[in-house]
């Protein structure tokens, strides 16, 4: 395998690293500052992003960063249900046996909260797949009675979450958001900075992957971490399999042809 090859300590470019190799670059801080406010003063924000641009690790740097004496994050990712089935998730999730019927579910929901002494954080990911009526109970829970909701929501999803929140029918749930962040692609700065953070946390010798390399990854992949992790691994493989110590713009031509990533 290219770690004995290249003697690393561990894989630079693995789907779920370890919290110490997430870069925390200029679009993760932007993404930070406005989850911390939504954590002080809102109760529902929005993250949205294409596919593979880094939204979890987001969540994960900010999961890390909450309190654990002040709160109860809940991660839910299975939401392509039915709007009562997120309703038995989100009850299970908060440590309930969901009851029957949907007035029970929502007094599960809200009297547990009001109750706690950690404010429960929902993470619901995946969220451009929610249903409509999923949507319309989320509306119905943070703008239940009088008083400010007592938890705190996060949708996050891929682009079509924002035009699927900009429908009339869902005008009253998008007119709570507190905070919206979108997350962009990295630069081709950025993109180079990844990358050498990655190999650095990794233990790779450098310059492992030439600059015109990272560039050239940064061309193919759109700036995009989950396609740059895909291909700078194909290339960590190609080169070790050539008895390669280094990876230059070459191989990442030769690699993308060979693993038809274009």
């Amino acid at each position: 395998m290219f770690l004995d090859h290249f003697k690393m300590t561990a894989h630079p470019f693995c789907e779920r690293p370890e919290r110490d190799q997430l870069l925390r670059d200029e679009r993760m801080e932007q993404g930070l500052a406005r989850l911390d406010y939504l954590t002080a003063q809102g109760t529902l924000g929005l993250l949205v992003g294409p596919t593979g641009v880094g939204k979890s690790s987001l969540l994960r740097l900010w999961i890390d960063s909450l309190s654990p004496h002040q709160y109860h994050p809940v991660y839910l990712h299975l939401t392509h249900v039915e709007a009562s089935a997120l309703l038995r998730l989100i009850v299970t999730a908060l440590g309930e046996k969901p009851r029957l019927g949907k007035d029970r579910l929502f007094l599960q929901i809200l009297d547990p909260a009001h109750r706690r002494e950690r404010t429960p954080v929902l993470i619901i990911d995946e969220a451009h797949l929610l249903p409509a009526d999923g949507l319309i109970d989320l509306r119905l829970l943070v703008s239940s009675g009088l008083d400010a909701a007592p938890f705190k929501i996060v949708l996050s999803g891929q682009d079509p979450l924002r035009e699927l929140l900009d429908r009339g029918s869902h005008a009253d749930l998008a007119n709570r958001i507190t905070v919206r962040y979108h997350l962009r692609p990295l630069s081709q700065d950025q993109t180079v900075a990844y990358i050498d953070f990655r190999l650095r946390t990794a233990g790779a010798p450098d310059p492992l992957i030439v600059a015109e390399a990272k560039r050239l990854i940064h061309d193919y992949t759109g700036g995009l971490p989950r396609q740059v992790n895909n291909l700078a691994t194909a290339c960590l493989l190609n080169a070790a399999s050539h008895d390669l110590q280094q990876i230059d713009e070459d191989l990442v031509n030769d690699t993308v042809r060979e693993c038809h990533l274009t």
